[in-house]
């Protein structure tokens, strides 16, 4: 609820991929560290909370649809740019502005920050002329969504250089756009300490190069497979595997006698420890992720990604140098014999990763949703 003794953000988001509760946890954390007790917040899921049938099963649906990445990134693409955005929007308006309207009524914010592009435009139009500030954090790094950019927001904040263009070119003015990075957790914001300290304490062996293999919070993609090349490729290093909420994979994967050193793990929150103690990150190219890997200063082989909003994540990891693409176990295991064997190359990738890292950006945008609350004057006045 609202606090009558100091200014209210609203934060919008829903869990339909893209990080975007993270994104919003982490500038909430942020906010707090910057400027303690001074603000209140408030997170709604804008399709649970308030989108009407069906529209509020998509969280629970997002999961299978991309399951059929095909068909995601035809989805994706047939409703990208500005005038197919518009139809869309000025179609599915009568069917959601009750349930938006009630939102605003009831979550009355100062200001109002949306970390989902499916927000942006509808609650807008239902706030009105006479509404508090409107900020958009994008969460998307690369091939952002046109769903993503309105003309009215008062500020868009991006995490890339080409996400700032193609906010340009949706129509948005170079004072309605700044360019900052994406929001991650604090813990993952920090200079990396010594890796073969960190191993000693996870204990893991210290002087092995270490390869940290990811498939996101539920397990996803071939995780067993590569596991396994890497294991009967016989590289000298430990292999670490985080299984996520999937069981069964964890069961399978502990069940089995490695020829290498290999440690498995379910669902865990000790990731930036994992990175700063990993010599490689082998994951999926995910926005959060690779922020997060990019902040540790660790190289990273990407397997796969979601068509549409994270196809421009690859060419962003591998053309400034910070990774590899591998789309199949054995161009895994190749990448991380070249690597092994060529320290100067890897030795790049790590200098490309620093270069790249945004680990104030959280921090960044918290400052910039303060100055806008200020900005609308004296609160309660």
């Amino acid at each position: 609820m609202k606090s009558p003794e100091k200014p209210h953000i609203l934060f919008l988001f829903s869990d339909t991929g893209g990080g975007h509760r993270s994104a919003a946890e982490a500038i909430i954390e942020a906010l707090h560290l910057e400027f303690g007790d001074a603000l209140s917040t408030e997170m709604v899921d804008i399709f649970k909370d308030y989108a009407p049938r069906p529209l509020n099963v998509m969280p629970d649906l997002y999961p299978v649809m991309v399951r059929i990445p095909q068909l995601w990134g035809l989805g994706y693409r047939l409703s990208n740019g500005p005038r197919r955005v518009s139809i869309l929007h000025h179609s599915t308006w009568p069917y959601v502005r009750r349930a938006l309207r009630a939102l605003i009524h009831q979550h009355p914010g100062d200001l109002i920050v949306s970390v989902h592009p499916l927000a942006n435009a509808p609650v807008l139009r239902a706030l009105g002329p006479q509404r508090p500030p409107f900020i958009t954090v994008v969460t998307d790094l690369v091939t952002t969504h046109a769903f993503w950019y309105q003309g009215n927001m008062d500020l868009c904040i991006v995490p890339t250089e080409t996400a700032r263009q193609r906010a340009f070119k949706a129509g948005l003015r170079p004072e309605q756009v700044r360019l900052v990075g994406l929001p991650v957790a604090d813990r993952f914001c920090h200079a990396p300490g010594d890796p073969r300290a960190l191993r000693r304490e996870l204990g893991w062996p210290e002087q092995r190069f270490t390869v940290v293999l990811v498939g996101g919070g539920e397990g996803m993609g071939p995780l067993e497979a590569t596991a396994l090349a890497i294991a009967e490729a016989r590289l000298p290093l430990t292999l670490v595997v985080v299984t996520g909420r999937n069981r069964k994979l964890r069961q399978r994967l502990e069940a089995r006698r490695w020829p290498i050193p290999v440690f498995v793990y379910g669902f865990v929150r000790e990731m930036p420890a994992f990175m700063q103690a990993a010599d490689v990150l082998v994951t999926k190219a995910g926005p959060g992720t690779i922020s997060e890997a990019l902040n540790a200063h660790l190289p990273m082989i990407l397997y796969s990604r979601l068509p549409g909003q994270e196809d421009g994540n690859v060419p962003y990891v591998t053309e400034n140098g910070a990774g590899i693409w591998a789309p199949t176990p054995q161009r895994i295991v190749a990448a991380l014999r070249y690597w092994q064997t060529n320290r100067v190359a890897y030795a790049q990738a790590q200098a490309a990763c620093r270069r790249m890292s945004r680990p104030q950006a959280a921090r960044q945008i918290a400052r910039l949703i303060a100055a806008a609350v200020e900005k609308t004057g004296d609160h309660g006045k």
